[in-house]
């Protein structure tokens, strides 16, 4: 086997070119949040350091979030590389002291509760989560040793897939030592910094108004280099110009359905999105509720004014100007403009503001101004109508509103809709069979009437007013897909191989039509597991070790269908960073990498193994870069990992995931974008376009649809209504499928309304392929039709629904099954041998394969 890996642990060019890369961009991503003149600090000089993150800062999220780089930065190495110079290095070491004594006892139980029950451990660190432990408090020895006037404290929380936050202290709220440490800071220093280096939203109501604290940043988790991005914020090297891509409530309860969430209310086996569209600002606004934070909220280090210039339709999107000037007088900066729509009142439950588009600007300095254009298609006044059931435009009026966030607008302009336009009619899918059990919420008018006096003296000064044209605007009635073909070999005479069908000399389906059964079967399903790595459930690959899994290799000889290589890693590629083969490149144990994991090498490994390197670089994780509100600087940074594919030989990139911050306690919301669908669709989009202009190179967004809880999450049944889905949870996946058409599309471990997603038809053909015309591959998430629950974790006899099955797997168009076992394969013949599946709906899924396989070579 032949690797692309280094022989060599020197850092190479492209390291060091997508390091400087991620420090140059990754400053946008960081939130300012509060600043009285603390920030930033221009001369560094001495300073008092707290905090749990200070040394351990939190680079990402755990599980398949985890990127294995060459070394991290925390965030008191990037101060001190900055020219600070660290007073409370004995509070510091303290502190390390308990981390690692800690650290070291929750590694011994994970390994033995792995011997125990005779399971891998990494299915062990899914399940039991690390917890910092308890931090010192800081003693007047440690405030007397500082000798400064400057401190600042660091908040880390780390969350992981597999398992929900909770609204606990240590997580969503403050430990008690943190609260003490805070007013001890406060009473005895006169800046005092807080950063939040925080992956999802935590209480913050104590934190902002109490006394003494001076400046807010939240950092976020930006990847390896977090305390060097920090150090370049704090001394004004960057300007922070990010922006909330979720609301921060006052308090938890503020949120919608908040005590039913996930294990909240004792039942993780059904979870009902009662709050239906109103989620995050949408119910904030809708609902009269102050948020602590708004959606869309940054500051800066300098200020901006914003003046729209002009609002047009050009064909069928609306065009926005804003000319925006940089009114302060020290520093240069970036502004974001957001662009917000009121949709007129109707039969249709509406929310009082919808985000209808945005830009950001580049940077501007003092006293100068740039004219920042806005644009977004008259298709994002769309909505679902049940009735119909279509996606429509109703007529009324469109109140368009421009700002800084949500709760910084003002009325710029009224467009009329004459008419209600049916844009797609849809058949009647997705319902729920227990959809009756419960209603959505419905606007109560709360927020509307809090606003009214404002609005309407607004509109009474608003002479932008037109009626749109939408005689352009696409309408169209969907077409369902009939029963599939199945395609019979007329081409005995010849061997085809995938040489074939690239030089069209054969069609795909004449390709496949020439593979038997049990070959057809074993193609859709991934690459099992080499024996004598059995253990290695989460990092299967052979070709590229440390990769997530890859397909099988069976076919690469007779019919030249290469293996594809799939890597984890939202914020980069999770691959194991030091590995061994023999010299006739065979892999041996040992080095293998997942979160805490580290397995050594063993003692008998041949003393001429060939050692490999493969250092990848890790870039802010989803939320992070949705909070740079920058499409430009996403799209490059998918890029940089689209190349690090191309330089270690992997083809398909596990990510991004796109769900929804329904609840800022899902413990996977750090890889997802934002609480709003058209964030998370746009984000998405720039970031496969970044990979995929990598010649070859493709990615898996994912999870389709509603994985928005990690607690019992492969067997957790979300009941949705059509409403929500269309109009919330499956938008920003539509944004990104029609915008960029992404190589694959990973269904979730859920049930959607009754049906897990991998065997949902309505989901896969339906929506995906038949409404939205998506063209490529979907594949299964991990183990998904695995039905040995046991190695899962679970205990059968205690679960509510069933696995999913390889046999509706197929039925239901999700064409690849991973990371594959035999019994999949198996399932397959005897389901189509027992005429319970067809061999139309095997061959169609081959075809995906293989126009797949074409897309990477």
């Amino acid at each position: 086997m032949d690797f692309l890996a280094k022989t060599t642990d020197e850092i190479t060019d492209l390291e060091l070119i997508h390091s400087a890369l991620v420090r140059e961009l990754a400053g946008e991503c960081l939130v300012l949040l509060e600043n009285e003149g603390a920030l930033p600090i221009r001369n560094p000089g001495r300073i008092a350091l707290f905090g749990n993150g200070a040394r351990h800062t939190v680079k990402g999220g755990g599980g398949s979030g985890e990127v294995n780089t060459r070394y991290n930065v925390s965030i008191c190495e990037g101060l001190e590389d900055a020219g600070f110079d660290i007073a409370s290095k004995g509070w510091l070491d303290r502190y390390d002291a308990i981390y690692d004594s800690t650290l070291n006892a929750y590694m011994e139980n994970v390994e033995n509760i792995a011997r125990e029950r005779g399971v891998p451990a990494t299915s062990v660190y899914f399940e039991t989560a690390f917890e910092a432990p308890k931090m010192p408090l800081i003693t007047d020895e440690d405030i007397a040793g500082c000798a400064c006037d400057t401190a600042i404290f660091v908040i880390s929380r780390d969350s992981t897939e597999g398992r929900d936050r909770t609204p606990t202290k240590g997580d969503y709220y403050l430990t008690d030592e943190e609260d003490t440490n805070l007013d001890i800071l406060a009473d005895h220093f006169k800046k005092v910094i807080v950063l939040l280096n925080v992956g999802a939203v935590i209480d913050m109501a104590k934190l902002k108004h109490r006394p003494g604290i001076d400046a807010i940043l939240l950092v976020g988790q930006v990847g390896n280099l977090t305390g060097d991005i920090v150090a370049d914020c704090i001394t004004g090297r960057t300007n922070p110009s990010g922006k909330l891509v979720d609301t921060w409530a006052r308090k938890y309860v503020d949120y919608p359905c908040s005590d039913e969430f996930s294990s909240l209310d004792g039942d993780t086996d059904d979870e009902y999105y009662r709050e239906g569209i109103y989620v995050g600002y949408r119910y904030f606004d809708s609902f009269g509720i102050m948020p602590l934070y708004p959606f869309g909220y940054g500051k800066s280090y300098t200020t901006f004014s914003t003046e729209v210039i002009s609002v047009t339709q050009e064909g069928t999107d609306i065009k926005v100007w804003v000319k925006v000037t940089n009114t302060g007088t020290e520093f240069a900066g970036k502004q974001v403009v957001q662009i917000y729509f009121s949709a007129p009142d109707g039969k249709i439950d509406r929310p009082y503001q919808e985000l209808a588009g945005y830009a950001k600007t580049d940077i501007i300095y003092p006293g100068e101004s740039m004219n920042l254009e806005v644009t977004f298609p008259i298709e994002n006044f769309c909505c679902y109508d049940d009735d119909i059931p279509a996606k429509v435009i109703p007529a009324g009026d469109y109140i368009i509103r421009v700002g800084t966030s949500s709760r910084e607008t003002r009325i710029e302009a009224v467009l009329t809709v004459p008419e209600t336009v049916v844009k797609e009619k849809f058949t009647r899918i997705l319902e729920d069979d227990v959809r009756y059990v419960f209603e959505d919420m419905t606007n109560p008018g709360t927020g509307k009437n809090a606003h009214q006096a404002v609005d309407e003296a607004q509109l009474s000064v608003c002479d932008r007013r037109f009626t749109l044209d939408l005689s352009r605007v696409r309408r169209s009635i969907i077409r369902y897909r009939g029963v599939s073909e199945t395609h019979l070999d007329n081409r005995t005479d010849e061997v085809l191989t995938l040489g074939s069908v690239i030089g069209r000399n054969a069609g795909a389906a004449e390709f496949i039509a020439q593979f038997s059964l049990e070959e057809l079967s074993e193609l859709i399903v991934g690459n099992y597991i080499k024996e004598g790595f059995e253990d290695i459930v989460f990092s299967s690959a052979m070709h590229v070790p440390g990769a997530a899994a890859e397909t099988t290799s069976r076919f690469e000889g007779k019919r030249r269908i290469p293996p594809l290589v799939m890597a984890d890693g939202p914020a980069g590629l999770r691959l194991q960073p030091h590995f061994k083969a023999t010299r006739t490149g065979e892999l041996l144990r040992g080095g293998e990498t997942f979160g805490l994991i580290n397995n050594p090498f063993p003692a008998d490994t041949p003393a001429d193994a060939i050692d490999y390197y493969q250092y990848c670089t890790m870039i802010p994780a989803a939320t992070a870069l949705a909070s740079s509100w920058n499409l430009e600087l996403i799209e490059r940074l998918g890029r940089l990992v689209g190349e690090e594919m191309e330089e270690f030989g992997v083809h398909l990139w596990l990510a991004p995931g796109m769900n929804i911050h329904r609840n800022p306690l899902c413990g996977r919301n750090f890889e997802y974008y934002s609480e709003d669908p058209l964030v998370t669709g746009l984000c998405a989009a720039a970031d496969t376009k970044g990979v995929q202009s990598v010649d070859g190179k493709g990615v898996t967004i994912k999870h389709f649809a509603c994985n928005n809880q990690e607690d019992n999450r492969m067997f957790s049944n979300a009941h949705v209504s059509v409403k929500a889905l269309r109009d919330i949870y499956l938008r920003g996946f539509e944004i990104a499928v029609k915008l960029v058409q992404p190589f694959c599309v990973m269904a979730s471990y859920n049930l959607l309304n009754g049906i897990h997603t991998a065997n949902n038809y309505e989901l896969l053909q339906n929506v995906l392929r038949d409404e939205w015309d998506y063209e490529g591959l979907v594949m299964t998430d991990w183990f998904s039709s695995f039905e040995d629950v046991e190695f899962l974790g679970y205990d059968e006899k205690n679960l509510k629904y069933p696995p999913a099955f390889s046999r509706l797997c197929v039925y239901a168009g999700c064409d690849m099954q991973m990371p594959g076992c035999a019994k999949n394969a198996k399932d397959i013949v005897n389901a189509v041998n027992n005429g319970r599946l067809s061999l139309a709906d095997v061959q169609t899924a081959a075809m995906n394969v293989v126009r797949l396989a074409i897309k990477c070579l």
